[in-house]
């Protein structure tokens, strides 16, 4: 009850200093979790990292898939996986069914960019990490995986 108490207390004196309780400007902590009904994502996620980051969510394999080249490939941390079949079997194993979020746009370029997501599998808390996205035309060429 006390608990309750003060986090009620601690709702009042934010509210009264011109915060809201809900939200808070301060990021959250390394590799804490977040959710996307927390945060909005970056609106200018270029379509073709935004392609991949969609059929995560709809846990859509084929749609992962086609968001790549067909010589398109992915370095996932030190292992490099390369072209759909090979993207298709990984995605199928480690992918879908996990989450991830973008949480910002960290770099951009003429070809690409690189974001800050929340990257939990299946099962897990997650984590932040780094997902560089080169891009050719309409679909990724190379997604660069790095813990952040």
């Amino acid at each position: 009850m006390k608990m309750f108490v003060g986090v009620g207390a601690l709702a009042i004196l934010l509210v009264a200093c011109g915060q809201d309780s809900s939200t808070s400007s301060a990021p959250p902590a390394a590799g804490a979790p977040t959710t996307s009904a927390s945060a909005t994502p970056p609106a200018d996620v270029l379509p073709a990292a935004q392609a991949y980051v969609d059929a995560v969510a709809r846990r859509d394999l084929e749609g992962l898939v086609n968001a790549f080249h067909p010589d398109g490939r992915i370095v996932d941390v030190s292992r490099t996986i390369a072209g759909h079949d090979a993207i298709r079997t990984w995605a199928r194993n480690e992918v879908i069914g996990g989450t991830l979020q973008v949480l910002k746009i960290v770099e951009r370029r003429p070809d690409g960019q690189k974001l800050l997501v929340h990257w939990a599998p299946a099962g897990s808390d997650g984590w932040r990490a780094h997902y560089d996205f080169t891009v050719r035309g309409e679909r990724v060429s190379v997604a660069e995986l790095q813990y952040a």
